[in-house]
């Protein structure tokens, strides 16, 4: 397969999730993606257990199709060995605090000056401008402040947090976006860009219909656990050994589910006919769903409720996720050969192109792994990258 990016430099100076899951994506899609590190590796390299042969599984999972070479931009000679890659580069991409990339010498402005048509974007928790501009950030942070939290978990409760960094992935993929747009831009008007992707905006552009729903009435929605605030019913029933999610989205799929589970009287109900009625009643319908799936296991509820068309699903833990059938089918689980470590099994992307597989070709590259080639490639001689190495502004 021609991968879609080729050709495509990526200067990726950034670390922990945001950036480096950004950066990931594209060299999925083909780029070539230099990683740069500070002299003490990515923070993440150190987050575990599990490690495997000294790698961390954190870092392990988004530091795929990359290649690493450290760097100590606190040093001039450091700066100067950047801006020879960045004249090499399309993208740049950083995730500091506001105010950080510039105080090193590596803002927008210092990367402009070495390659014209750069597209520079900088990830952070807030952005590069507004009130909050220079606080810390991490997901949880983020998943609080924009309202994740706050609809996430049950009523009574303690709010939860999503159980993955939903914040920060998800501005790993608007940072994807966006660069992409950019570059498209570029091949039309034959300018860079700067993007300025804050993690908080992502939150709240994602809180979708349940903003519109403060919009209409002015009342925040409230958390329901796996409960959906305008269709019912649409949520997790506990069933003899464990948990099943039924979706009845619409009147032909309650009327099945009515049918499956032996209560068609429930159909014409004057409290359940329509969704609404069914919402509005949501305290009276629920209990009677309650007993009914507690009273078989939840791979008979399944087999029941698909015989009858009703979107249903197990509750699954990731070990049954990585091994279920259509994962597997839709090769979602692969395989690549990390140089110390050997086999790993990698996530695929979520997406695929008539015009060919993807191949994760290259595995998570060890600290500074490839130094000495993307120096070579920048044109420096051999002496020059010794020399480098022996003062310790590359490692």
């Amino acid at each position: 397969m021609d991968s879609h990016l080729k050709d495509i430099r990526v200067l990726d100076i950034s670390r922990v999730l945001a950036g480096p899951f950004c950066s990931m994506i594209l060299g999925d899609l083909g780029a070539d993606v230099v990683k740069v590190e500070p002299p003490e590796g990515d923070l993440t390299r150190s987050w575990g257990p599990p490690f495997v042969d000294g790698e961390s599984g954190y870092y392990l999972s988004v530091n795929r199709n990359k290649r690493s070479i450290c760097i100590d931009l606190s040093r001039s000679e450091g700066r100067e060995v950047l801006y020879d890659l960045a004249g090499r580069s399309d993208v740049f991409l950083e995730n500091f605090r506001p105010g950080v990339a510039q105080r090193l010498g590596v803002g927008f402005d210092a990367i402009k000056e070495v390659k014209e048509d750069i597209v520079y974007c900088s990830i952070s928790g807030f952005g590069q401008d507004g009130p909050y501009r220079e606080r810390a950030s991490f997901d949880i942070i983020l998943q609080a402040l924009g309202g994740f939290m706050g609809i996430t978990g049950e009523e009574g409760r303690p709010p939860i947090r999503n159980g993955v960094a939903t914040a920060d992935l998800g501005a790993g993929l608007h940072a994807v976006i966006a660069i992409l747009a950019a570059l498209l831009r570029r091949t039309r008007t034959g300018e860079g860009e700067y993007i300025d992707v804050s993690i908080l905006d992502g939150q709240v552009y994602w809180l979708t219909y349940m903003a519109q729903h403060y919009f209409l009435t002015g009342e925040s929605p409230i958390r329901m656990g796996s409960r959906h605030p305008q269709i019912m019913p649409y949520q997790a029933f506990p069933t003899a050994d464990g948990h099943i999610v039924v979706a009845a989205a619409s009147e032909k799929f309650w009327k099945g589910l009515c049918e499956a589970i032996g209560r068609e009287d429930l159909i014409d109900m004057e409290d359940f006919r329509t969704n609404e009625h069914r919402v509005i009643n949501r305290e009276t319908l629920e209990p009677i769903l309650d007993d009914v799936f507690r009273s078989r296991r939840t791979e008979d509820w399944v087999d029941v409720l698909q015989s009858r068309g009703v979107p249903c699903a197990p509750v699954k833990r990731i070990g049954e996720v990585l091994s279920d059938p259509q994962v597997l089918h839709r090769e979602m689980v692969r395989e690549v050969r990390h140089s110390s470590v050997g086999p790993i099994k990698q996530l695929a992307p979520p997406f695929r192109f008539a015009s060919g597989r993807f191949e994760m070709e290259a595995p998570p590259p060890l600290k500074g792994e490839h130094a000495n080639t993307i120096l070579l490639e920048a044109g420096y001689d051999q002496n020059r990258i010794e020399e480098l190495s022996r003062s310790k502004v590359i490692l």
